[in-house]
């Protein structure tokens, strides 16, 4: 039986219904008083009160804290309530995202399936990828996409896709790239989307056709591009775009993952379809390679060893890209240097038409973020020159 402090029920209420503009941290306290004798209609307001406290505190233990208590608070608020589910999702979404922050990893995966259930699938999906279990991370992303919203149509197809072609099920990735392909080409003519983000698509999704040996669907899908880099050389944008870095971003990092060491649940990586909601220490790891890859770039360098010292040099762009490659500031000044290099290596190789194809392409999807168009006709136009496409 619980025992009412009816003085902290009073001092609640006073404080409530005073002039006074109460702290968060008072808010905080009277619904927690407040919620125990009359949880109907205090309880979701004591998850909006501790999530607020939540999402204005910076110490990590504190912060697991409130999460968990926001989430039993949610989970206490009755069947049918108003708001419940969101205010669910938002506890849990904040309590998994504690959890992961100090590497509690296994308690962080069993939050993200209760998050799950309560209809917000993503972070359970980005777990799963991560530990590369990707054909049931394709599942919620099937489900994700086919019940989602249109604008966020890129985010749910390339993740599906990604998440298909980890599982070994190309031609449904493949599938899953046509569609989004259409609706961009949709939007692009209707002006509601950039011809740079149908550039980056379709010359994501010749890659995809080259890795199971499909020339023809990789060569037409280059052919597509390289006519609307024309048109972007040649006219640029029909309309002004604000930072589209991201897509660019999400595409660069996926065309990377065959070079990376395979996800495992012992040996988590990034979930390669996304640069979103990754977990934090996923992410720390990933990035604290660098050293590492530098000092290998390095030997390879002295050994003359030019074909595995460009594939070296890239896996470290595209963590140089992970780290900061959505910060517009400088963009092209700070990231040419990159790409640049990963040309003039590939140059070297004189029996190695591939790898300066892939090297061209990646600088030519770069300068095309950097709102640089004829350069970057010109790159694409000699990689596709060099693999032979008609």
């Amino acid at each position: 039986m619980v025992t009412i402090d009816h003085d902290a029920v009073l001092r609640a209420r006073v404080l409530l219904l005073g002039s006074g503009r109460p702290s968060r941290a008072e808010l905080a306290g009277a619904y927690r008083v407040l919620a125990e004798v009359s949880p109907k209609a205090y309880m979701g307001k004591l998850v909006d009160a501790v999530l607020a406290l939540y999402y204005e505190n910076r110490d990590p233990e504190a912060s697991l804290a409130l999460a968990a208590e926001a989430s039993r608070a949610a989970r206490g608020i009755e069947a049918g309530a108003p708001n419940r589910g969101e205010r669910l999702r938002r506890a849990l979404d904040a309590y998994q995202a504690s959890l992961f922050a100090l590497g509690r990893r296994a308690e962080g995966r069993a939050i993200c399936e209760e998050l799950a259930e309560a209809g917000r699938s993503k972070p359970l999906a980005i777990v799963l990828a991560e530990e590369g279990r990707f054909r049931e991370a394709a599942e919620l992303d099937e489900k994700a996409a086919r019940n989602g919203i249109p604008e966020h149509s890129f985010w749910n197809m390339v993740s599906w896709a990604a998440n298909l072609e980890g599982a070994g099920l190309h031609d449904a990735a493949a599938a899953v790239f046509r569609e989004l392909l259409e609706e961009t080409r949709r939007e692009v003519s209707g002006e509601r989307t950039a011809l740079a983000i149908l550039t980056w698509e379709l010359v994501h999704f010749s890659q995809m056709r080259e890795a199971v040996e499909d020339g023809a669907g990789a060569a037409a899908a280059r052919r597509e591009a390289l006519t609307v880099l024309e048109e972007l050389a040649t006219t640029g944008e029909p309309k002004n775009w604000s930072c589209i870095l991201d897509w660019w971003l999400t595409l660069f990092l996926l065309s990377g993952r065959a070079a990376e060491p395979p996800a495992s649940p012992a040996y988590p990586m990034p979930p390669f379809g996304t640069n979103l909601g990754w977990s934090p220490h996923v992410r720390e790891r990933f990035l604290d390679m660098l050293p590492d890859l530098e000092a290998e770039a390095a030997a390879l360098g002295g050994a003359g060893r030019l074909p595995e010292l460009v594939d070296i040099r890239r896996r470290i762009t595209v963590r140089a890209a992970v780290r900061d490659g959505t910060h517009p500031h400088r963009f092209e000044e700070r990231f040419r240097p990159y790409f640049d290099e990963g040309v003039a290596l590939a140059r070297r190789l004189t029996d190695d038409p591939a790898r300066l194809a892939r090297a061209l392409t990646d600088r030519s999807m770069f300068l095309v973020a950097a709102r640089t168009f004829e350069p970057a006709h010109t790159d694409f136009a000699e990689a596709t020159a060099l693999l032979h496409d008609h």
